[in-house]
């Protein structure tokens, strides 16, 4: 008997979870893929692409979906964030310029006119930086 381990609301993060289940040796299943991928519409409908496992997996490849293996891959691939220039600290993230504004915008003439730019957001002093724009 199949058991129902996780939903999915697009094919391709329920294909990630099958293969990162499939890779540790469980067998796992997508239901309503298909139906899915034809009439997106029904997703809500269906409760989105449901991952099943056998039964007896159950426990495993919950504790399996549950593990979040990001800093060990930052740490494999040896990924440092862009640098802050305020702090020089690599702990960092994207942050866009004049998104809410671009959004407000929007919502009062149905039309995008004001302008949005990359930057970045320093989580240990808190900056915020435009990005430079590279030179082609």
């Amino acid at each position: 008997m199949l058991v129902t381990i996780a939903r999915y609301s697009y094919p391709y993060e329920a294909h990630l979870a099958r293969s990162r289940l499939e890779s540790e040796g469980i067998p796992a299943y997508l239901a309503d893929e298909h139906t899915i991928n034809m009439q997106w519409l029904y997703s809500d409908a269906l409760g989105g692409i449901r991952l099943q496992v056998p039964e007896n997996y159950t426990q495993q490849a919950q504790e399996i979906l549950a593990l979040d293996l990001e800093q060990a891959l930052i740490e494999q691939q040896d990924y440092q964030g862009a640098a802050c220039p305020h702090c020089g600290s690599h702990n960092t993230e994207y942050y866009q310029f004049g998104r809410r504004m671009a959004f407000l915008v929007f919502l009062g003439l149905d039309f995008p006119l004001y302008p949005t730019h990359d930057g970045i957001l320093c989580h240990h002093c808190g900056a915020r930086s435009r990005q430079e724009e590279p030179a082609e």
